[in-house]
């Protein structure tokens, strides 16, 4: 891929990775755009087939969530040593902290279990624009209900297993392109009861070791099957920009959420998803 190429993907992963409106989906759309543009790369192969590229673009928009969370992430390890190590010296807020990590835990372990059973299966079967297009009005519908659902008091700090285990089932569904795994686990725990600021939060926690997980399964597969042709110089461009992109998006979503205007995004992607419906099917 060149450098054009590699950086519009980087663009597209940092900003649809957070926004609610399915990085997946999009990175399929867009692919099909280039392909019918007679983009040589996107003619070769998809972004599937470039596993370096793929660790590279998850690698950035995780490092986005890192730098955002850094200081709640630090925070929630403090804590859990203090729970494991000293446990006679562990606050309140030290043993809610633990409650978080293991709430984590739990809401991951859905996702988990789906991409180890079927990932070739769903890279096999749904990675098609047409897919990507139904899936994007999947999200918005879910988006649409934000406005009625945003009834919930929990805060991050008072969550419980039976809201990481609703979140964790919203999340097993978001490896389909076009339905965002933010957007879903958002509306997950706000149905679960949680504050919309504290179901943002969480999904973006959640989220670390879900893109983790993704990037170290690609990166098996690079290891085994070894590197493409994209030039070192396009990938690590496409990786910059994912994250810098990746930060402002993650920014602008929490400060919508509190805002309570994720039903703007509902709009867009049932513009783009029938846009893209009636594209294939006139193909």
């Amino acid at each position: 891929m060149s450098y054009f190429e590699t950086i519009i993907l980087g663009l597209v992963q940092g900003i649809a990775e957070f926004l609610p409106i399915s990085s997946s989906g999009h990175l399929v759309i867009v692919e099909a755009l280039l392909r019918k543009l007679g983009s040589r790369a996107a003619l070769e192969g998809s972004l599937e087939d470039n596993l370096e590229l793929n660790v590279a673009l998850h690698f950035g928009t995780l490092l986005s969530i890192l730098v955002v969370y850094r200081q709640q992430l630090l925070t929630l390890i403090a804590s859990a040593f203090r729970v494991v190590l000293q446990p006679r010296q562990a606050a309140e807020g030290d043993r809610s902290n633990l409650g978080v990590i293991v709430a984590i835990v739990i809401a991951t372990l859905p996702v988990v279990v789906v991409g180890l059973l079927f990932k070739d299966q769903l890279e096999q079967v749904f990675n098609t624009p047409i897919a990507a297009g139904f899936g994007l009005c999947v999200t918005c519908g879910l988006l649409f209900l934000t406005p009625r659902i945003d009834r919930g008091t929990q805060p991050l700090e008072q969550i419980h297993w039976s809201n990481a285990i609703l979140v964790g089932l919203f999340q097993a569904v978001a490896p389909m392109p076009g339905i965002s795994r933010s957007g879903t686990t958002i509306v997950g725990g706000m149905l679960s009861g949680l504050r919309r600021d504290a179901a943002a939060n969480f999904s973006f926690l959640i989220a670390i070791p879900a893109i983790l997980g993704a990037t170290i399964l690609h990166a098996k597969d690079l290891l085994e099957q070894g590197a493409g042709e994209t030039p070192p110089g396009a990938i690590l461009a496409g990786t910059v920009v994912a994250f810098v992109v990746g930060l402002a998006a993650l920014k602008l979503l929490l400060r919508l959420v509190a805002a309570g205007k994720l039903v703007w995004f509902a709009w867009y992607c049932l513009v783009v998803g029938v846009s893209v419906i009636i594209w294939q099917l006139s193909v």
